[in-house]
């Protein structure tokens, strides 16, 4: 990591011709034929609902305003900067208070540095924030190469701090992001002030694979594990596709709008059958579509998937840092997340919440902006 280190001062300007193209492709969409007795499913048992999705992209194509969200998303200072090869885009929003914590917000997928702008506010009292967009995601498009998994991914990102000054930092998570921190973390001990994790009850769909299953649970429990696990289970079908399959869905997410839509719309609701909260119920719809616009502009449907095949054929396992101190955040809790994820209670900082879910940042920012407040500052 060398090369020059410049930090190179970017804006979003999605040229006008994309957007006629999303709106002349979106007027276009060839639709399934209908299913009788489906034709009001208004559940998510199946997928993203046709009806809803319909809806959904005459929403994008004629009511969603791109430019006003790109320059509100421009309000925000970014850089652009190339490791290893691969240029890397960065949000960097730096506090009025000279003695601020750097604080790194690390997102997953299908999120972008967009899930993290209403907690942006929240936090400048208190943190310098950078959100890096891992390769492959945003506008750290186009791929340079393969091989961009977790660790050097974290690499990267440590020489992102470092160009921009910070020789400390705290270090946020959730998804795949939490992946990054806890290995930045434990690659960098002495550079970590902290790693704060956010998740979700669909953690306990990892019970029996990548965590061990409680000691002493009740039929009861167990039953309540087995239903989270089930539903967890029925979500995997993207996951394998961009564990194994990358280069074959990535085909249809560069080329359909609806595709992508549906294929990351649909990852926004939440609820077990029968009780489903739609995308619209759960974040703001501006929000989750120009998320998804950065997707379809990026080209990051395809490249983003990449990132998920490097990290389940690099061999690596799920690490943290046991000498750098670590706080989670649980929303939509489970009294069972803590029993698989910390049965020694070894975690000292442990917060849940009955609201939000998988994408807290958007979900409840005010919640998640205090809890991350809370952590850092009783390390401070």
């Amino acid at each position: 990591m060398t090369e020059n280190n410049a930090l190179t001062p970017f804006r979003i300007d999605i040229a006008q011709a994309e957007l006629d193209d999303l709106r002349t492709r979106l007027a276009h969409t060839r639709r399934p034929h209908p299913v009788p007795g489906r034709e009001a499913r208004t559940d998510f048992s199946r997928g993203i609902p046709q009806a809803y999705l319909s809806e959904l992209a005459e929403y994008w194509r004629d009511g969603f305003d791109w430019r006003a969200q790109e320059a509100a998303l421009n309000e925000y200072d970014q850089v652009t900067t190339v490791i290893d090869g691969q240029t890397f885009h960065v949000v960097h929003v730096e506090s009025a208070r000279p003695d601020a914590i750097p604080l790194m917000l690390n997102h997953g997928w299908p999120g972008s540095f967009v899930e993290y702008l209403h907690l942006v506010p929240l936090l400048t009292d208190e943190f310098h924030i950078v959100i890096p967009s891992p390769p492959g995601f945003g506008f750290s498009t186009p791929l340079s190469g393969t091989g961009w998994e977790l660790a050097r991914t974290a690499d990267a990102y440590a020489e992102i701090m470092t160009r921009l000054g910070y020789e400390r930092f705290a270090v946020h998570g959730t998804d795949i992001g939490s992946g990054i921190t806890g290995r930045l973390a434990a690659t960098y001990p002495d550079r970590a002030i902290g790693t704060h994790i956010g998740v979700d009850r669909r953690i306990l769909g990892l019970v029996g694979t990548t965590f061990p299953y409680p000691e002493g649970l009740s039929a009861d429990e167990t039953a309540r594990l087995e239903a989270v696990r089930a539903t967890a289970t029925a979500e995997r079908g993207y996951l394998e596709m961009h564990n194994h399959r990358p280069d074959t869905i990535g085909a249809a997410l560069t080329d359909s709008p609806v595709g992508l839509l549906a294929w990351i719309a649909e990852k926004f609701a939440t609820g077990d059958v029968g009780a489903y909260r739609t995308p619209d119920e759960s974040v703001d719809r501006d929000q989750l579509l120009t998320n998804i616009s950065l997707y379809w502009f990026t080209r990051a449907g395809e490249s983003s998937a990449q990132f998920y095949y490097e990290a389940e054929h690099s061999g690596m396992d799920v690490v943290m840092a046991g000498n750098v101190p670590s706080g989670w955040v649980v929303f939509d809790t489970d009294p069972l997340v803590r029993r698989a994820m910390d049965p020694g209670q070894m975690i000292g900082h442990w917060t849940e919440f009955v609201e939000g879910g998988h994408f807290p940042a958007m979900e409840e920012p005010k919640l998640l902006a205090d809890d991350i407040r809370t952590f850092f500052g009783g390390l401070a």
